[in-house]
C-alpha cells in the first residue's frame, strides 16, 4: 500500500480503553501510511434503556457532556478539530484527573482556539441528533454488543471497509510495534467469517 489510506476511530472521551487505543493509532501514523480520522459515540447513547449499575448509569448520565461538546465543537470547526479536542479531552480526563465539567470543557476547547462558550452545549440536547447520527454511522457495522473503540479501515479489496471493535491494549505500542500490532488487527479483521479474539484482563489501562 503505496497511497495513505484514511481510517476513522470512534471514540468517547469518558472511556480510558479508547484513550489507549487512539494513542496507538497516532503512532501507527509515524510507521505505516495512514491518516487516523476520529469521530464521536457515545457510551451514554449506547447505553439508554439498559438495565445497569447505580454508578455506572451516574456515570452515563455525567457522560453527555463531553460528546456533546465535541459534537459543538465538530459542527463549528469542522470534523478535524476532533483530533485536537479529544487529546485535550483525554488529557484531562485521563492522566490529570478532572472532573466532567465546565472547567474541563473551557479548558479543552480554548487549548485548540474554540470559543469556550461551546461548553455550554454540554447542558442541552439541541446537538443530540447530530450526536445519534455520528454514534450510528459508527457503532452499525459492528453492532451494539460492543462500546469503544470501533474502528473502520481500508479491508483487503478495493473499495471495501472492515469495521470492528478494539483492540483493547495496555499500554499503548509504540513505534514499530505499533505497526506490528496494526498489520496484525487488519489481517484477523479482514478476514471472512472472523469475529473474535479475547482474553481476561488482568491489569488496568496504562497511561504511558
Amino acid at each position: 500500500m503505496n497511497e495513505r489510506a484514511a481510517v476513522d476511530m470512534w471514540f468517547d472521551p469518558l472511556c480510558p480503553w479508547a484513550w489507549i487505543t487512539s494513542r496507538w493509532l497516532l503512532e501507527v501514523e509515524k510507521v505505516r501510511p495512514l491518516d487516523v480520522r476520529f469521530n464521536v459515540m457515545s457510551l451514554s447513547v449506547l447505553n439508554e434503556g439498559r438495565d445497569l449499575p447505580a454508578d455506572y448509569r451516574a456515570m452515563m448520565d455525567r457522560g453527555w457532556g463531553p460528546v456533546r461538546v465535541c459534537i459543538a465543537a465538530a459542527e463549528t470547526a469542522g470534523p478535524e478539530v476532533l483530533r485536537d479536542l479529544y487529546t485535550a479531552l483525554g488529557t484531562r480526563i485521563h492522566l490529570q484527573k478532572y472532573e466532567l465539567d465546565e472547567k474541563l470543557f473551557r479548558e479543552a476547547l480554548t487549548e485548540v482556539g474554540l470559543d469556550p462558550e461551546l461548553a455550554a452545549a454540554a447542558l442541552t440536547d439541541e446537538r443530540d441528533e447530530a450526536l445519534r447520527a455520528s454514534h450510528n454511522a459508527g457503532m452499525k457495522p459492528v453492532g451494539t454488543d460492543v462500546g469503544t473503540p470501533v474502528i473502520h479501515a481500508p479491508g483487503p479489496n478495493p473499495d471495501e471497509t472492515i469495521a470492528f471493535f478494539g483492540p483493547v491494549v495496555t499500554p499503548a505500542p509504540k513505534g514499530e510495534a505499533a505497526g506490528k500490532l496494526w498489520d496484525g488487527v487488519l489481517l484477523v479483521a479482514g478476514t471472512p467469517g472472523f469475529y473474535e479474539i479475547k482474553r481476561s484482563r488482568t491489569v488496568g489501562p496504562t497511561f504511558e
